[in-house]
């Protein structure tokens, strides 16, 4: 896929080449699977200025891999490394003798994987860093795509590498300028209604995103087709990354997330569906992973009783409704009546990724400092999105419909008096309400 975007990323990236040719740098570069952390380094480094090599980590014996590894960095640097590296460290130091004759850049991909392939390494690093990066000119970037792993690594200070990371970037996906974008340049006239499907399907995440547009799937229609084709690559995605992040504890997580996407939310019915306390898991769910977010009513102080937990992440929310949850009739080899039910239901699932969407475009657009919904305890009153700008001291209060003939403005009237009923603090502020829907996107 061509690459688009992410200016401020290469901009970070390049100014910290620029300062590693005076001293080493050590940058950690983070982000959930598929979001294009490989290609923005490609793309950062790899442009001719100094030396690039990337050197990807892959599950196999560390004497086999590091054999892989050496040939690469020959290849790239023209090193000449006396006899086989059988450990990471051993070719590790060579990198960084090298880096003492001239600077380079070192891309290390899936940097978490050496946790399975020899967790010694961090360690031999760490030595090895510490001797020498204060002599050399090394652009070290480390990419990992599994949180709890890479969390472990860097911020756990019982761990070797802790605190030795000059700084971290955490790589987002597609907010939703970009997406337009993108989807601009393969389909100039997409409708709304078909930026929202890929919005609903993608998160904006680029591996996701390049399946659709690479397959030329622009319509919803196209893209369900697609999603739920007989070579899919989609269908076994979720649980692949999902058994990777969570490791030994992958069926206590899973069977949370499942209750989340049929709609028990709060943690006394997700705790009553599990049978044991779900507090922790649900906390690395939203802290460690970032695949939940625990959503409350804007404004409220109490974080208890009144907040429902919900799946952040477009994929995961689109991925267990229509794929794990149907996963009976993909053991049937019916696919195709999975599709049927996902078209079915699309317009009253989108729903609540139309609301996420306006809430990143807001964000994107700085038009707000806080944003996010409103309900009353009781349930009688809810708001999709409350914005509040600090600066300017003004309210938006805003009803998100995929269909805008179920709006009712006198409703959105009664809902705001009850919002201001619990929060007599914000009277005084300059208010708007009104409508976001397909043709606001």
């Amino acid at each position: 896929m061509k690459f688009f975007g992410r200016e401020m990323e290469l901009n970070e990236l390049r100014k910290v080449r620029e300062r590693s040719q005076e001293k080493s740098r050590f940058t950690v570069l983070t982000g959930r699977r598929r979001v294009g952390k490989t290609e923005l380094s490609r793309k950062a480094f790899d442009d001719g200025e100094t030396p690039y090599l990337n050197l990807p980590i892959t599950r196999q014996p560390e004497v086999t891999l590091c054999a892989q590894l050496q040939e690469e960095a020959e290849r790239v640097l023209h090193l000449g490394i006396h006899g086989t590296c059988t450990r990471f460290g051993e070719l590790f130091r060579e990198l960084m003798k090298e880096a003492e004759r001239r600077p380079f850049t070192l891309v290390i991909d899936e940097f978490q994987e050496f946790d399975r392939t020899n967790p010694g390494v961090y360690g031999d690093i760490q030595h090895i860093w510490d001797e020498y990066h204060n002599k050399t000119k090394l652009n070290l970037v480390v990419n990992g795509s599994v949180n709890r792993l890479m969390n472990k690594i860097f911020f756990d200070d019982s761990q070797p590498l802790y605190g030795r990371n000059t700084g971290t970037l955490m790589l987002k996906p597609f907010g939703p300028a970009l997406l337009k974008e993108i989807f601009r340049f393969h389909k100039p006239d997409y409708s709304n209604s078909d930026l929202l499907a890929l919005w609903t399907v993608s998160g904006g995440v680029a591996r996701y995103v390049d399946m659709m547009m690479s397959a030329r799937a622009f319509t919803r229609a196209e893209m369900l087709e697609e999603i739920f084709s007989p070579l899919s690559a989609y269908i076994p995605e979720g649980r692949t990354i999902l058994a990777d992040e969570f490791g030994p504890d992958y069926g206590t997580y899973f069977a949370l997330l499942a209750a989340i996407s049929t709609g028990q939310t709060t943690s006394a019915e997700m705790k009553n569906l599990i049978g044991t306390e779900v507090g922790g898991f649900l906390s690395r769910l939203e802290d460690q992973y970032s695949i939940v977010v625990k959503k409350q009513p804007i404004f409220e102080r109490s974080v208890a009783k009144n907040a429902h937990f919900q799946i952040d992440d477009c994929f995961f929310r689109f991925w267990f409704r229509f794929v794990h949850k149907l996963r009976y009739l993909d053991e049937l080899g019916r696919r195709d009546r999975m599709r049927d039910i996902a078209e079915r239901d699309f317009d009253s699932f989108s729903g609540y990724a139309l609301e996420r969407y306006f809430a990143a475009k807001f964000a994107e657009d700085r038009v707000c400092t806080r944003i996010g919904g409103w309900w009353d305890r009781k349930g009688e009153n809810e708001i999709d999105i409350v914005s509040e700008d600090e600066v300017d001291g003004t309210l938006g209060f805003y009803e998100v419909k995929v269909d805008p003939r179920r709006f009712d403005a006198d409703r959105l009237k009664m809902k705001t008096d009850a919002f201001f009923l619990k929060n007599p603090g914000k009277r005084d502020m300059r208010t708007t309400t009104g409508l976001l829907s397909l043709a606001d996107m």
